[in-house]
């Protein structure tokens, strides 16, 4: 099992007492193995909203739950490292954006990484040939077995190469800077970035979850029964219903006939589960 979660910043009008101008934020969590959550096959998306966006919010949404979770680097997730229950994974893609914000203030190189120059572009090529690593795996559609044997062939070695060079470049470099900046996020967050070698069911990043909040940011401008915290929680179980059938391959409008011809019908918990996307049959 893994849950990664991310947070998705959405603004409340001030119906509930709450300050002006709040920020609330909707937890993404996905359960279960990559690129979704449940077992294979009937995987599972989960929104859930909350007015706040301290760790205790995380800690609330994860309760008992034991196995990996995957976050980027926010503070507010340092709790995770002290639960023993917890295997708390970095990302990848944010360590990137990092050194991609370097280069392209510095105007050295394209923006891509494959020909920017200085330090900056030394750490993109690495991350890169990680990344490629992980596309050749996908391509080659390897069980998680054999892509836990393959980062261990190939990507281990660079990583130990990587913290190397960050450690003596940070030492080179003033903290206050991008680059420093960058450099000493890669090293505050290295025993976790590096957590992905140890089961192959664990993605590099999580990307994948930050385009499943897309459409919460595109829209929440827009939606009118968003405005207020119970329209927000409203919309994080419309969005769970409708993403986790999208992941288990259904047509979210005719899933969603579906679902309304049947439900007056269901009584027992069992029959109302039997009607969750995850367990029907596109």
């Amino acid at each position: 099992m893994d849950l990664l979660t991310h947070e998705n910043e959405k603004n409340i009008p001030n119906d509930y007492n709450l300050p002006d101008n709040s920020i609330s934020f909707h937890f993404g969590s996905y359960p279960g193995y990559t690129p979704g959550g449940g077992p294979p096959g009937k995987e599972v998306v989960l929104y859930r909203y909350d007015p706040g966006h301290s760790g205790k919010v995380a800690a609330n949404f994860l309760g008992n739950y034991r196995g990996f979770v995957q976050t980027d680097g926010y503070s507010g997730y340092n709790f995770l490292d002290r639960n023993p229950g917890i295997v708390h994974v970095g990302c990848w893609a944010h360590v990137r954006r990092k050194f991609f914000d370097v280069v392209k203030v510095s105007g050295k190189g394209k923006v891509k990484g494959k020909g920017a120059m200085g330090k900056a572009g030394e750490a993109l090529r690495t991350i890169r040939a990680l990344y490629a690593i992980e596309k050749d795996a996908r391509s080659r559609e390897l069980c998680p077995e054999d892509v836990y044997r393959e980062r261990q062939e190939k990507a281990k070695p660079i990583l130990d190469e990587f913290e190397i060079w960050v450690k003596e470049t940070s030492l080179k470099v003033p903290p206050k800077t991008l680059l420093g900046k960058a450099l000493f996020y890669t090293l505050a967050q290295w025993p976790r970035l590096v957590r992905y070698l140890e089961d192959g069911i664990i993605n590099i990043d999580n990307n994948w979850i930050e385009n499943a909040v897309r459409p919460f940011a595109v829209g929440r401008k827009n939606w009118l029964f968003s405005d207020q915290p119970v329209g927000a929680a409203a919309s994080a179980t419309m969005y769970s219903i409708i993403e986790t059938a999208k992941n288990n391959n259904l047509e979210p409008y005719h899933y969603l006939c579906y679902l309304f011809d049947r439900l007056p019908y269901a009584h027992t918990t069992e029959e109302f589960r039997k009607l969750l996307p995850q367990n029907l049959t596109p």
